[in-house]
């Protein structure tokens, strides 16, 4: 192609694009108004785990069943969570803000740019959020750059309610925090702490003098690395006086280390791949290491019980550390394990055992448990999932694959595992 043919060519994807996020949110919107909270039965509803209704979008908005999202998730290849929040900025942008959502159907507003109003405003009442709809709908078709347009929304907010306004900032003030961030690579992570100015300028001057004092006694590192390791100082006690005391007052943190002998490459849960060098010279010169050998998962004996011991969901953990949901993201150890077949106290023996094990969240759980969905789990490690419409979806230690077809056409099971034994599914 020519260069105006490729640019002709990239407006026309782009275009595409654009028309396909618009048909999600109609879809988003479809798929909520479609199941209302009517379709859920007091009766059930009211037990404990069933599915109830849940209002997704701000106040005007109609409730929607809880589960709901699960299989529209699953059908567009992402998270529970993430299809939940399409449906809740489509009935927001439905009900709460009309103006922008007619220039969204017109193609003249990208949907990302409608989202993030809705989400802005999905606090304030009905009829604010519409004021600050209408008032950026103009602007919202990308004529200034996105850093200006979240400043346009934000103003927009506050115009709409300033008393809000104001006790949200003093919540703000008040809202202090001090986590680990979630954006870690390369072995190294990040630690932010968020309060009131003085205060951060106050630790700022404090770790500045204690890098400063530490410039002579370590002349080889660099300002920064001088600083975090006066942090590290003034967070242990009794080793701001005496660099050498560190390790020995410092307090106790478990890291678990996944390591093949031989290989470059380690995994650090919760974190991800780092080098063996990086464990070596990062971690060796002051970690204690507790190695552990390797697990025989296939030789692990079942128990007769509903609890699961400890050495099965260490087991569990190793073999399949995420969510075992369509789709599902959390790595979590906290995770409920969940009996792929329910146990049975007057069943066979062995039903608590590897290939009758699946970690999962509380909220995938209770919809595997009441909504429907069905498992069943070949092989230990591998599940295959039916949604409540007789969609498939493969997940293994590789992820979440949508199998092609309804209930008959499990031989594309088959087709990735070859010796996988016959699936009875419910009738």
């Amino acid at each position: 192609m020519s260069e105006d043919e490729v640019l002709a060519f990239a407006a026309e994807r782009a275009a595409t694009i654009r028309e396909a996020e618009t048909d999600l949110l109609e879809i988003g919107y479809h798929w909520a108004v479609t199941h209302p909270a009517e379709r859920l039965r007091e009766d059930e509803a009211a037990r404990p785990g069933r599915e109830r209704a849940r209002r997704y979008g701000g106040e005007g908005t109609p409730e929607v069943t809880e589960f709901a999202a699960a299989e529209l998730g699953a059908r567009l290849g992402t998270t529970t969570f993430a299809a939940g929040q399409l449906m809740a900025d489509a009935v927001d942008l439905v009900h709460r803000g009309r103006d922008l959502w007619t220039r969204v159907q017109a193609g003249e507003v990208k949907a990302s740019y409608a989202r993030y109003v809705v989400k802005q405003t999905r606090h304030l009442p009905m009829d604010e959020a519409q004021y600050v709809a209408t008032a950026v709908a103009e602007p919202a078709d990308g004529r200034i750059p996105w850093t200006r347009f979240e400043a346009l929304v934000e103003a927009a907010v506050v115009k709409a309610n300033p008393e809000l306004a104001r006790e949200r900032e003093e919540r703000a003030r008040t809202a202090s925090f001090a986590k680990k961030l979630r954006n870690q690579s390369h072995g190294n992570a990040s630690y932010l702490i968020h309060t009131d100015v003085a205060t951060v300028d106050q630790i700022d001057q404090t770790v500045d003098a204690y890098a400063d004092a530490l410039a002579e006694e370590f002349p080889d590192l660099s300002v920064d690395e001088r600083r975090v390791l006066a942090v590290r100082m003034l967070l242990t006690p009794g080793a701001d006086q005496d660099p050498g005391k560190l390790a020995e007052h410092a307090p106790v943190v478990n890291l678990y280390v996944h390591v093949t002998p031989g290989e470059p490459i380690a995994r650090l849960e919760g974190h991800g791949p780092v080098t063996t060098d990086w464990i070596t010279q990062v971690l060796g010169p002051r970690c204690r290491f507790k190695v552990y050998p390797v697990i025989d998962l296939a030789g692990m004996a079942p128990v007769d019980a509903y609890e699961i011991p400890d050495r099965h969901r260490q087991a569990v953990q190793l073999m399949t550390p995420a969510d075992t949901f369509p789709y599902g993201s959390s790595l979590s150890r906290k995770q409920q394990v969940d009996h792929t077949e329910p146990y049975d106290p007057h069943g066979p023996p062995g039903q608590s055992g590897l290939g009758n094990y699946g970690p999962m969240t509380t909220a995938h759980h209770r919809i595997k448990t009441h909504g429907g969905w069905e498992v069943k789990q070949p092989f230990a490690g591998i599940y295959v999932w039916r949604d409540p419409h007789g969609a498939h979806y493969l997940v293994d230690h590789t992820g979440t694959r949508r199998l092609p077809g309804r209930s008959d056409n499990l031989p594309m099971v088959v087709e990735i595992y070859r010796d996988l034994p016959e699936i009875e599914w419910a009738a």
